[in-house]
């Protein structure tokens, strides 16, 4: 028995480049991440926006009333309504009569804060 352990092929590790596979991983790793945002960045570009013409509905103002409970103020084909939501549903308040009037419009709030992907776009575009 003996005799045959000591016939036997001893059967060697192989030699492992701790370094190699290191640098392979982290440029796997590397590789993913860039993959992950490309997708990201792709999925962007091809999502078709929704801008505001065109839209027959639009949400003009809203108010928190308490904690789950909101009026809405909503523009629909010119005429505005005010709309409770609240837990048992929504209802509507109030329709006003006529256009919107001017001084509603005149007091509409400035442009949003822009995110910073719109921010890093224009950095982009810019020369």
């Amino acid at each position: 028995m003996l005799a045959l352990i000591a016939a036997a092929p001893s059967i060697a590790a192989p030699d492992i480049n701790v370094g190699g596979e290191l640098l392979r991983v982290i440029l796997s790793l590397v590789g993913i991440i860039v993959l992950i945002l490309a997708a990201g960045w792709l999925s962007r570009r091809l999502r078709v926006s929704s801008g505001a013409g065109g839209r027959r509905i639009r949400c003009v103002e809203t108010f928190a009333v308490g904690t789950r409970d909101r009026l809405l103020l909503i523009n629909a084909d010119g005429q505005r309504l005010l709309i409770g939501v609240g837990q048992g549903g929504m209802r509507t308040l109030h329709v006003y009569d006529g256009s919107e009037p001017a001084a509603l419009e005149a007091m509409s709030p400035a442009s949003p804060v822009p995110g910073f992907a719109e921010l890093l776009a224009r950095w982009r575009r810019t020369p």
